[in-house]
């Protein structure tokens, strides 16, 4: 049964005034904001200053209000508000991954003992509806991989060196442009999309995963090297979110990744998201759309609004089967590492070489690294490496008969 809603939201910037403009349009979601609580009063907004509130007991003492709708940057502090709302008895609607990837187990079982919703479909790729893909359409059938572009930022970037800008021109571009934060490190060293990943992995999967085990490595000292290598083999460089089950082991890597034109992540460009399930059933689907800004982020926040008029819940039916699962980082990855340092690159252990390349003032090696030895290097923090994911990495093990190949040697 259609029910009102009667909303308390927190946060005004981007996101939330997107989410109070399409509720001020639309006729097909029965729902008000009563409060709006926001942290800074002395910020000037779009919208009359009688609107605001600031202190969030206005919100979570009201027993009018139903439904939460969370929606700022702070996720510690943001932590605090959904706790005590789902305790409260209230619905609540999260678009932040951070606050959610750390905490998501704890949030499920107080969301269960309440007797209310915890939904947060706008907290992996925005527009995209995966994660409500992942737990209705994909809830009888055994999915092997999940991956994508889950950061816009990093794809616009990727998407300007590719037209032959540098790291730092696209960088200050995307933050011009609105896509990038001041300090950009969340995004650029891979963190929002490694906890996007692990409540990708708990729709996917069942399993709750502590972003912690999650090897992450971001986009920062990519070089036009770097960038001419892949344009050599016909190769686009994306920082992809992914995870292979094994059996009953998941490997999950955020990791620049060389892809080639078959790649269901070739042709998306700019700030767009992708999210490719592959299913025993239904083979390999791709799902694409804008993963940021206002409106598509709004939208959905304003799906799992509409859900909730009709008490949706994400009922994680997989968590049956989650325990015969683990994450395992034994495993070998088909990788291209280059560096500016010979003697940084040597230190490097491969367990294969396939090609490897010295130059003046580059140099660069092929081959299978294992992802435990790439979780001991801080690679974020070491300026003259540079790590991507080589394409046909589909077993990522190794022949006990494989041989080392070193390549012809060829300028770049």
């Amino acid at each position: 049964m259609k029910k009102e809603l009667t909303i308390g939201l927190f946060g005004f910037g981007c996101v939330g005034k997107g989410l109070y403009d399409v509720l001020e349009q639309t006729e097909l979601i029965n729902a008000n904001i009563k409060h709006i609580v926001v942290k800074d009063k002395s910020k000037k907004r779009e919208i009359d200053a009688s609107n605001f509130s600031f202190d969030p007991n206005v919100i979570l003492e009201d027993d009018e209000v139903n439904t939460v709708v969370e929606l700022i940057d702070d996720a510690d502090a943001a932590y605090h508000i959904v706790v005590k709302a789902l305790k409260r008895g209230k619905n609540v609607v999260s678009a932040n991954k951070k606050l959610i990837a750390n905490h998501l187990e704890e949030l499920i079982k107080t969301a269960r003992e309440n007797q209310v919703s915890f939904l947060y479909e706008a907290a992996v790729c925005a527009s995209i509806p995966i994660i409500r893909t992942l737990e209705e359409y994909y809830n009888t059938d055994s999915i092997s991989k999940v991956e994508g572009i889950c950061n816009g930022t990093t794809n616009y970037i990727f998407s300007q060196t590719d037209n032959g800008k540098s790291y730092a021109e696209a960088l200050q571009e995307a933050q011009d442009l609105g896509f990038a934060e001041s300090d950009p490190t969340l995004d650029v060293d891979g963190f929002d999309a490694k906890y996007k990943l692990s409540i990708l992995i708990k729709h996917a999967f069942g399993l709750t995963v502590d972003p912690d085990q999650i090897f992450n490595y971001g986009i920062r000292h990519v070089k036009n090297q770097d960038v001419q290598f892949g344009k050599e083999k016909n190769f686009r460089l994306k920082l992809i979110s992914n995870v292979i089950r094994d059996k009953n082991q998941l490997i999950p890597v955020v990791a620049p990744h060389f892809v080639k034109e078959d790649h269901p992540t070739y042709n998306v460009n700019d700030s767009f998201n992708a999210v490719a399930v592959k299913g025993l059933f239904s083979d390999q689907q791709t799902l694409v759309g804008r993963g940021a800004g206002a409106f598509p982020t709004a939208s959905a926040v304003l799906s799992d609004i509409s859900a909730l008029q009709f008490d949706y819940k994400y009922e994680y039916r997989k968590e049956i089967v989650a325990s015969s699962l683990s994450i395992t980082d034994n495993y070998n990855i088909n990788v291209y590492i280059g560096s500016t340092s010979a003697q940084e690159l040597a230190a490097v252990r491969f367990e294969k070489t396939s090609e490897e390349y010295h130059g003046n003032d580059y140099h660069y090696k092929t081959g299978f690294v294992s992802l435990s030895t790439l979780k001991d290097i801080n690679f974020n923090d070491r300026e003259s490496l540079f790590l991507a994911v080589l394409p046909e990495n589909n077993k990522g093990t190794l022949d006990k008969n494989d041989q080392t190949v070193i390549a012809e040697k060829t300028e770049i």
